[in-house]
């Protein structure tokens, strides 16, 4: 293997496939990148057996071949050279990998290519293409809420259904519920399931930072690997098996109280509450009071604890239906008012002891479903 790069371009691509590298792992050489040069383009591998990430950058082949070098080694060494053009040379007998940049030089001992671990490749199944700005907002709207714990692998993932040219995602962990339907540009002929693990789509969206085009997606036949396809980046991913719980059972179909507020002033009330609520389990407390001809409606958002002290916020509202009392872990709600985009926002409740609904107004492709918490009022 003989070629050149320029060193920005290698030290994107590295910094790109380097977040798939293996940390913890009993197979030392997942802790390894890939390189290959072929097809006049310098080939960037890294897999920790449940995600793999390539990369193409644009190099001078002088001479094919491949070899798989130390990742955070090779990582550091380039991200220190001065930006200019890097030359390597692969020792074939040796396995030994020289780079020369400038006046630096280093010799970096590899590891067999043929010993690293087959990358999927997947061609055939399910295969669509979604905008980015759709696939952004589904996950920044969904993945917060799948679970960190592994006691339920299949809420540690994301389920994503596929029907006709819409994509249900959906996140679950026990405690709260978030469903988004966004748009897909090439229709799906039959209706399909799959549940995609959190941390590829987080993995994902920090991928598609620069991506202006679409993104494909394919789904293997037996629905065990998803590949993501972006311009000069691939994600392939093993899939949660398992089934996903029918959280349409969890989303309330009525209410006793409908409140509509400003998001701004809902997640200031909401943040400034959770100081105070540190000390006391997370707990926020909220009080609806529906309006009259000469006072609006509204809402009190407080909290307390037995040692600090307490605070509460009043918001005003827009209440329809009878006044109410909930309480929420200040978190949740803090984290779905902060990815929500929309001015204004509904909360639906029916009774203390219910799950309260959150929804954006003005769009109805969002719900969110939030488990009350029980308190002394």
């Amino acid at each position: 293997m003989k070629l050149s790069c320029l060193q920005e371009n290698l030290n994107r691509g590295l910094s790109i496939v380097g977040r798939a590298v293996a940390t913890r792992t009993t197979l030392p050489i997942t802790n390894n990148v890939l390189l290959a040069a072929e097809d006049g383009r310098l080939k960037l591998v890294a897999t920790n057996l449940e995600m793999a990430i390539s990369c193409w950058i644009g190099a001078k082949i002088e001479e094919e071949g491949s070899i798989t070098v130390p990742a955070r080694l090779l990582t550091e060494f380039v991200s220190s050279l001065p930006n200019d053009t890097i030359t390597m040379n692969l020792s074939p007998q040796t396995k030994t990998l020289g780079l020369k940049c400038a006046r630096f030089e280093a010799r970096i001992s590899g590891v067999d290519a043929k010993d690293f671990p087959p990358i999927p490749n997947i061609e055939d199944g399910i295969t669509t293409k979604i905008e980015v700005e759709a696939l952004r907002l589904g996950i920044n709207q969904v993945v917060f809420a799948a679970a960190t714990e592994e006691s339920r692998p299949v809420l540690t993932g994301v389920d994503a259904q596929f029907e006709g040219s819409t994509l249900t995602l959906a996140a679950a962990d026990g405690f709260r519920l978030a469903v988004l339907k966004v748009p897909i540009t090439n229709s799906v002929s039959q209706k399909t399931e799959a549940i995609i693990p959190a941390r590829t789509l987080a993995e994902l969206n920090r991928l598609i930072g620069d991506q202006e085009e679409t993104v494909d997606i394919t789904l293997n036949p037996n629905k065990s690997q998803i590949l993501f396809r972006l311009k000069s980046v691939e994600l392939v991913s093993q899939l949660v098996q398992g089934t996903f719980p029918n959280y349409s059972q969890l989303i309330p179909k009525s209410y006793n109280t409908r409140v509509i507020v400003n998001r701004d002033d809902f997640l200031r009330a909401t943040k400034t509450a959770s100081i105070f609520a540190r000390d006391g389990s997370g707990i926020v407390r909220l009080v609806v009071t529906p309006g009259s001809e000469s006072n609006p409606g509204k809402i009190a958002v407080s909290a307390r604890s037995e040692e600090i002290g307490d605070d509460v916020g009043e918001i005003d509202a827009t209440v329809e239906g009878d006044d109410s009392k909930i309480a929420f872990n200040g978190k949740y709600l803090t984290d779905v008012l902060s990815v929500l985009k929309e001015a204004q926002v509904a909360l639906e409740t029916t009774s203390p002891s219910s799950p309260g609904l959150i929804r954006p107004v003005g769009a109805d492709n969002y719900t969110h479903v939030v488990m009350p918490m029980f308190v002394q009022w």
